[in-house]
């Protein structure tokens, strides 16, 4: 597959019309239509659903778009690593984590970062664990915020000086909002929503005890904010880390700890015998440096 056709396969997935996607790749639409029968001929799979009005892709199509993309933001990076300008310090550098308030550590090492190299950008991907560390594996991403448990011995890392607080997120009006924090019985019965990373729910599980399957689970989250709006909304109370919702002022919902307290270690992860470029070097040394200067505040 050349990366040309990719790159022509992915503005008619965006674009869902051959006319619109000929016209903002600047080629015809007879030869945009024959490279994509001859990318499907060649994959031996049908890729599009074409309508009178619209294309919609294949469960193949869908599944080639998400390779494809990836394969044509590695291609850019790199491109973009080479052109870089040896007389003026700068690139990009990509980091993905995971919602955690310890992304204050790493907002402060790019602002100084960015006042001596203020040609270098940095670009952020929320997901959870898994899905950052499948872009770290694939070379999508140079750095990974993981949150405890996630698995780190397969990566380089540093251990950050923070830890984020697990604990139940629930409306200002709920009976449990009277307690200072919630112990494993005050769990029994009511509605929980909980991460969906398995990694996560066995730790809870582990906390929980030999009654955590007694826990009665009505949806699972990836990232916490759409799940503040259902536990706002009264679907239910959601097992998360603490400082990731504002529950300060006016807010509806409040949090309380867990009890005994369970505590979740962070780190900034890379992949081992990396091929940084300039400026994730110049991002690594950075944090080095901060961590040092900041060690035991």
């Amino acid at each position: 597959m050349e990366l040309r056709v990719l790159r022509y396969f992915l503005a008619v997935a965006r674009e869902e019309t051959i006319s619109g996607a000929a016209e903002s790749l600047h080629v015809t639409q007879p030869t945009l239509s024959r490279q994509l029968m001859e990318l499907e001929e060649q994959l031996g799979k049908k890729l599009f659903i074409r309508g009178s009005r619209r294309v919609t892709l294949t469960d193949e199509g869908a599944f080639l778009r998400k390779r494809a993309q990836e394969i044509v933001d590695l291609a850019d990076r790199t491109e973009a690593d080479f052109k870089a300008s040896d007389e003026i310090v700068g690139g990009d550098v990509y980091i993905g984590g995971g919602e955690t308030d310890a992304m204050r550590i790493i907002a402060q090492v790019v602002g100084r970062m960015r006042r001596d190299y203020s040609h270098i950008r940095v670009h952020l991907f929320s997901g959870n664990a898994d899905d950052v560390t499948e872009r770290l594996d694939k070379g999508l991403l140079d750095f990974g915020i993981l949150i405890e448990p996630g698995d780190i011995t397969k990566y380089d890392y540093i251990r950050l000086p923070a830890t984020d607080t697990w604990g139940l997120l629930m409306r200002r009006d709920s009976v449990l909002a009277a307690l200072p924090d919630i112990k494993a019985e005050n769990l029994l019965e009511i509605p929980l929503l909980c991460s969906r990373q398995s990694l996560v729910r066995n730790e809870l599980s582990g906390w929980f005890g030999s009654d955590s399957d007694k826990l009665n689970v009505v949806m699972t989250y990836n990232l916490i904010y759409n799940a503040a709006i259902m536990v706002q909304e009264g679907i239910g109370y959601a097992l998360c880390l603490d400082k990731l919702v504002n529950t300060t002022g006016d807010s509806a919902l409040c949090f309380r700890p867990l009890s005994p307290r369970l505590e979740a270690q962070l780190y900034v992860v890379w992949k081992k015998h990396p091929a940084f470029s300039r400026a994730s070097e110049i991002f690594l040394k950075q944090l080095q440096a901060f961590l040092t200067e900041n060690d035991g505040e």
